[in-house]
């Protein structure tokens, strides 16, 4: 049931002046959710699926402790691809390039 008070773009389905603007704020703000989310499936996912394997060949050698092993192996691996694939670098991406951290060639900086 629609709440009388909320509008939500006009009673013909036309938006305001304004439609297109969240759309750019979404994609701004999205990007550390959905890099987030991405590093969470990367590391969720190997640890299944390498638990899963380690299942198995613990109950084809009769072990117990690879499953434990592939756990690890997953995590670790998953966080490799994620880091691999650039969602954890913490550094802002200026012009297409990783801003520099080193002081400027000439000397001069603007350090007050």
């Amino acid at each position: 049931m629609r709440d009388p008070k909320k509008t939500t773009g006009g009673a013909h389905g036309k938006h305001g002046s304004s439609g297109s603007t969240p759309a750019a704020s979404d994609q701004s703000t999205d990007g550390g959710y959905n890099a987030g989310m991405a590093v969470f499936s990367y590391i969720i996912g190997g640890i299944v699926v390498w638990s899963l394997i380690g299942w198995g060949l613990d109950y084809l050698w009769g072990t117990r402790w690879i499953v434990l092993a592939g756990a690890l192996l997953g995590a670790v691996g998953g966080f490799y691809l994620s880091h691999m694939h650039g969602f954890t670098s913490s550094r802002k991406i200026a012009g297409g390039r990783h801003a520099p951290s080193a002081p400027s060639q000439d000397g001069t900086d603007n350090a007050k």
